[in-house]
């Protein structure tokens, strides 16, 4: 499966060779093996009416994690959150994060040197967590402003949630961009 090419019929997915299950997971969330761990057996288990409910189970995946009183699970999902690049990051791996972050990076350099500050006092704010929000074509400004509001807020079960979001709202976006394959195809 070439990332050009539309999704997978959501009635294939649970006899996709375990390879390309986790190429649809990278496609629509990033390249995470900890996440590969936590909903590969989902995808070969279940059918799915539509992407959006197939996203919404991984939220619940992660939600879980999230209410979880486990260590273990705490550090599993900061693994899976931390998969997504630093708003604003100069080197990032993920064609579609670069796509989608493409405004982000340009303009003024002070402003650009600003979100690589914002994103160091949000690390330190909420150690383990990296910010992530769906750009959705909102500017710099924005984005920035709502990254200030969150670290003043210092909620760190609203970042665990708002991450879990912003990736479910990404993922979504992902998945109508790409379309689906027809079942025959």
């Amino acid at each position: 499966m070439e990332t050009t090419d539309q999704l997978p019929a959501l009635a294939t997915i649970p006899h996709l060779p375990t390879a390309e299950r986790a190429i649809l997971l990278d496609r629509l969330f990033e390249p995470c093996v900890p996440l590969h761990t936590l909903s590969l057996s989902l995808l070969q288990e279940n059918t799915f009416a539509s992407y959006d409910e197939l996203i919404g189970s991984i939220g619940l995946q992660l939600t879980a994690l999230a209410n979880s009183n486990s260590t273990s699970d705490s550090a599993w999902l900061q693994s899976i959150l931390a998969a997504h690049p630093r708003l604003g990051q100069s080197k990032v791996e993920s064609s579609q994060s670069r796509s989608e972050q493409a405004q982000l990076n340009t303009g003024i350099e002070s402003s650009a040197q600003s979100l690589t500050e914002l994103n160091l006092l949000y690390e330190q704010t909420f150690p383990g967590l990296r910010y992530v929000v769906f750009v959705n074509g909102r500017s710099r400004a924005s984005i920035m402003d709502d990254m200030k509001t969150r670290i003043d807020a210092r909620d760190w079960m609203a970042e665990v949630h708002a991450a879990i979001k912003a990736m479910c709202d990404i993922a979504k976006d992902r998945a109508r961009k790409a379309g689906v394959k027809d079942a025959g195809r």
